[in-house]
């Protein structure tokens, strides 16, 4: 998520800032038993370099990628894969180590990869998982005592809401008017 807000500030240097920053959290949350949250921040620091590879080298003939909405068909599947994911990491977690609080764990990295996934496609409802995930997290990490990360989470749902605000606007503006012809080509599936 660091990386995502230190993107939005459009920083070059956002990028190695939240690799540091998600590779402290694999062993604070390797430290604080929330493994989910461990192998979650390790997925974070990969994604954090193909970001920072991409905004070094962003390639000719990229265009921008507009905001969308979620379609009914792509929500129950992404559901169907999150749902699955949880209960499998969860299991996993509660029977083969010694996780603090595995389920609730579990139920936010699902949510977060869910949300990673939308967040990569530009997909508007990205935003309320992370909001639902960060506050979660907030509850998470109060329990284990990590303040300074309640506090980290905190701040990331605000910059979610303010994410879920901005590309809201851009969604408005980009909506054509009801006597525009439709588009051409219908927007591909997510999975």
């Amino acid at each position: 998520m660091l990386c995502v807000a230190l993107q939005v500030r459009q920083n070059i240097w956002g990028w190695p800032i939240g690799m540091v920053n998600v590779g402290l959290y694999v062993y604070i949350f390797f430290e604080a038993k929330l493994y989910a949250d461990m192998w979650l921040n390790a997925l974070y620091f990969i994604l954090c370099a193909v970001g920072w590879w991409h905004w070094l080298f962003p390639g000719e003939n990229r265009p921008r990628l507009p905001v969308t909405r979620l379609t009914r068909r792509d929500g129950w599947t992404l559901f169907a894969i999150g749902l699955v994911g949880w209960v499998v990491m969860a299991s996993y977690f509660s029977i083969y180590t010694d996780a603090a609080l595995p389920v609730v764990d579990s139920l936010t990295v699902a949510m977060s990869l869910v949300a990673q996934w939308l967040l990569t496609r530009k997909v508007l409802e990205n935003w309320h998982l992370w909001i639902a995930a960060d506050v979660i997290m907030v509850g998470i990490y109060w329990v284990k005592g990590l303040q300074p990360t309640v506090v980290l989470y905190a701040i990331y749902t605000l910059l979610a809401i303010s994410g879920l605000f901005e590309w809201r606007k851009e969604l408005l503006a980009a909506t054509p008017a009801a006597d525009d012809p439709p588009a051409d080509e219908p927007r591909p599936a997510l999975v």
